[in-house]
């Protein structure tokens, strides 16, 4: 079931601030920025250039200086941010109030409509659930999990909430916390601190650069959680968050997550196994990562937060099956 949203462009409500005089010799998008933390900076210079931010009644450009005591008016306004269709999907909602929405991702979903994906996807559902959602950038989406990842994401419901957990993101003040089934056995936890970008010859796909200044810091965290006879469960914790990070770490450091189809490589069949072992491991077609937890400041109130969710059916029993068969082996 498809609903359409109308074009609309709602203006919230008018604000007057004094510049102060420690402002004197910024530039208006500076001292603006300073006024009104909760909105990117990109944001309000738009609002300077459409002329809804007047300085002592009269427009004026971003990169004009103010000198303080100046009487600053703000038309605050959102914008309808897409055509996106609302799309009647079901949400498996693990909190929620006016401010943030916390999901629990399916296996297979999509987060946000791309080419060849313009519907069945994560943001189709928060508009039919939130339909204000169609007035924040994304429909309040600050991170994403891949269609095949399971697990736990925040959704801003307001633009101040955005900016807020934007701004975490960017600070690094996120904790998140992955589960994981690798190939291999491996002996100790670590830390993967290698650039990641555009693999250079298959451009859907995302590598480890020899040269760090091709591509962008990334940092992946992991522990040893359970180990069995070929294979070791991760605890993954993301100190940065790079288009398939701990895919692309977790491979190049020869510890694919299993089922992966684009960084797992060929599959490696445990020895002696049994059937049901070979054949689960034969049709699991995606890649075995969770994000299990998430803790960030809450946007509003300040406060830590923090959820989990299980890992999937799928990985339970793979786990289960693992470990029969390592028992067995002992």
């Amino acid at each position: 079931m498809q609903m359409k949203l109308e074009e609309k462009t709602q203006k919230i409500e008018q604000k007057e601030f004094e510049i102060p005089m420690t402002a004197f010799g910024q530039r208006l998008d500076q001292a603006v920025a300073q006024l009104l933390p909760e909105y990117s900076r990109s944001r309000l210079q738009q609002w300077i250039k459409k002329g809804n931010i007047l300085l002592n009644g009269e427009s004026c450009k971003s990169k004009t200086k103010v000198s303080g005591g100046e009487t600053l008016q703000v038309t605050i306004e959102q914008e309808q941010q897409g055509e996106w269709q609302a799309e009647k999907i079901p949400l498996d909602i693990v909190f929620e109030d006016e401010t943030i929405l916390v999901i629990n991702k399916p296996i297979g979903l999509v987060v946000h409509p791309a080419v060849g994906n313009y519907n069945g996807t994560l943001l189709n559902a928060l508009l039919y659930h939130c339909p204000e959602l169609i007035n924040v950038p994304r429909a309040g989406i600050v991170h994403r999990l891949d269609k095949d990842t399971s697990g736990i994401l925040v959704v801003a419901k307001t633009l101040q909430a955005q900016t807020h957990l934007v701004n975490q993101l960017q600070n690094r003040a996120f904790e998140r916390e992955y589960e994981t089934i690798v190939q291999g056995e491996m002996i100790s936890g670590g830390t993967v601190d290698e650039a990641i970008g555009r693999h250079p010859v298959h451009r859907v796909k995302m590598a480890v650069m020899k040269n760090p200044n091709n591509g962008k810091e990334a940092i992946t965290h992991y522990r040893i959680k359970e180990r069995y006879r070929g294979y070791t469960c991760l605890q993954v914790k993301l100190e940065t968050g790079r288009t398939h990070q701990i895919r692309v770490h977790l491979s190049y450091i020869n510890f694919p997550v299993v089922g992966d189809p684009a960084y797992g490589g060929r599959l490696r069949l445990p020895p002696d196994s049994d059937d049901s072992l070979k054949q689960f491991l034969n049709f699991f077609k995606r890649q075995a990562l969770h994000a299990r937890r998430l803790g960030l400041k809450h946007p509003e109130t300040g406060e830590w937060v923090e959820w989990e969710v299980e890992i999937p059916e799928d990985m339970q029993e793979l786990k289960r099956l693992l470990k029969g068969y390592t028992e067995k082996k002992l």
